[in-house]
């Protein structure tokens, strides 16, 4: 155990040696973390860049053309940003596949019948999992269907004390006067009802309310990457000077020597995490502390994969050059496809596709399920999974090639 806390030290020490590491590590993901913020703050305040919003109606019931549903489907077409598209189900799923709509809404076979048996089937709501889109749509849509929610109820109440006057003329004039009351209403009124949906969160624009929710754990992400190359050069330097089969024949145990090196740099790439954190919650008004366990997890889990990713890189890497562009290469790559420069929801779906790949894609959906989408630790399971999947991956292919290269 002291041979390995040993060699820890020994990393540890070496790189922080360098005064440069305080300025790459630190000052540097500071100072483009508020320069992102700002960048994407001046974006979202330019009314002419809002996204229209393409949701599909897709009404299913028998009654097609039943009032209180051309009611509810002309004041979503009024609603900005929505852009309302009539189709039928199988059309509107393709469209949602192809990234041509972000969502669609579905009223259900038999819902008018079922409001005048008091008891309204939900409305369901459909968009792409774990979308910045879907939410802010979801959060769009929510208020005008429970206004109109609530005038249906209204309405079926005041035909119960008209038992001998049930026509569906009356429901129809009952309901027209309640979604008139609402319509003169506050807006943040709030009223209880059924609502399934695909989409959560408290949302309502891609930042959750603040540009450094994406700023902040996307540079985050982009320098823990950068870090990888102080740490892949001092396994490579191990490996040139021979310090390291020295250690393998004489005293240390190979488990032993990879498990110290892996340690370093995940204590490097935590500690970093750690500091830009804390300067996103002090400083930001970023809310990590929403869900701070969840955090937490998501903080280990790329940690630990980022450390088997520099061991990678250590062990393929023969110059020092080459571990600085090993390094550089994966930074600008996984950053870029990963979505911690833009929210991936805004590229094209080939680019997410493939974004989705990636360990920083996985990481930026842990930490924007928490500070964008309002969910709970619970959402940063699977994607702490997946990174913990690529941190055995990349430490398997790094034991792997030392093996080969000491050979």
């Amino acid at each position: 155990m002291m041979r390995l806390f040993t060699i820890v030290l020994k990393d540890l020490k070496q790189i922080y040696q360098d005064k440069r590491t305080l300025i790459f590590l630190l000052l540097m993901p500071v100072a483009f973390t508020l320069f992102m913020g700002f960048a994407y703050g001046s974006n979202q305040g330019d009314e002419n860049t809002t996204p229209r919003l393409a949701l599909a109606w897709v009404n299913l019931d028998v009654d097609v053309n039943w009032q209180p549903l051309e009611v509810l489907k002309i004041k979503l077409s009024a609603t900005n940003p929505l852009q309302l598209e009539d189709m039928n189900e199988t059309t509107a799923l393709n469209a949602l596949h192809m990234g041509k709509v972000e969502g669609v809404l579905v009223i259900p076979k038999g819902f008018s019948q079922s409001v005048n048996g008091g008891d309204p089937l939900p409305l369901t709501l459909i968009t792409a999992p774990s979308s910045s889109n879907g939410t802010w749509l979801y959060q769009i849509i929510r208020q005008p269907v429970i206004q109109w929610m609530s005038s249906l109820r209204i309405a079926e109440l005041d035909m119960r004390d008209f038992q001998g006057n049930e026509s569906a003329v009356e429901f129809e004039k009952a309901f027209q006067a309640a979604w008139e009351r609402w319509e003169q209403t506050d807006n943040t009124a709030r009223i209880q009802t059924e609502f399934a949906t695909t989409a959560t969160g408290e949302t309502t624009d891609p930042f959750g309310g603040n540009p450094y929710n994406q700023a902040s754990p996307g540079i985050l992400l982009m320098f823990a990457m950068f870090g990888l190359m102080n740490s892949a050069q001092v396994l490579l330097n191990e490996r040139k000077n021979g310090t390291l089969a020295r250690m393998l024949t004489i005293s240390v145990r190979p488990p032993v020597a990879i498990a110290g090196h892996f340690l370093a740099m995940f204590t490097l790439t935590l500690s970093q995490q750690v500091l830009l954190v804390s300067f996103g919650q002090i400083l930001l008004g970023v809310n990590y502390l929403r869900a701070p366990l969840g955090v937490i997890a998501v903080m280990v889990a790329l940690s630990m994969a980022t450390a088997g990713l520099g061991l990678l890189i250590g062990t393929i890497a023969r110059e020092e050059q080459q571990a600085t562009l090993y390094s550089l290469i994966v930074m600008f790559i996984f950053s870029g496809l990963g979505g911690a420069w833009f929210p991936l929801e805004v590229a094209g779906k080939t680019f997410a596709a493939i974004g989705q790949w990636t360990p920083t894609a996985w990481a930026m959906t842990g930490f924007q399920n928490i500070l964008i989408r309002g969910q709970g630790p619970s959402s940063t399971i699977l994607p702490c999974g997946i990174l913990l999947g690529y941190a055995v991956v990349f430490c398997i292919l790094a034991v792997w090639r030392l093996r080969r290269s000491m050979e």
